[in-house]
């Protein structure tokens, strides 16, 4: 399992990927498809087009690094909302319950206080 820092942006990529890609190629697509920096430090997650592998994409302070999962049955349920945008900000329980095989569809959430994360400027 992935450890992340509760001020991390994660970001789930809409479209479906070919994970044969790897660090500089996903990086350009996050560059370019997602609009996003990939030196940003964010967690941007791809998925193929059968729903059973997911790769995330994270800069460390010294270069990328990449969590690579592999489904032996079932699939990822990504969000529906996904389709209409290149690019979705999901929290860090969210990421979980989506590797834990979570269809966030359906997830109810309670009314809860959530203090805002100031961002770090550069």
């Amino acid at each position: 399992m992935v450890s992340l820092a509760p001020t991390v942006r994660i970001w789930l990529a809409a479209q479906p990927v070919d994970l044969r890609k790897s660090f500089d190629s996903l990086a350009a697509l996050v560059r370019e498809g997602l609009q996003g920096d990939p030196l940003s430090g964010d967690v941007f997650v791809f998925r193929n087009k059968a729903a059973d592998r997911i790769k995330l994409l994270i800069w460390e302070e010294d270069g990328y690094a990449i969590w690579y999962k592999r489904l032996e049955a079932g699939t990822f349920r990504f969000p529906p909302t996904l389709e209409a945008q290149p690019r979705l900000e999901v929290r860090a329980a969210d990421l979980v319950m989506l590797l834990e095989g979570i269809d966030l569809s359906s997830v109810k959430r309670g009314k809860r206080y959530h203090r805002p994360v100031p961002r770090a400027t550069v």
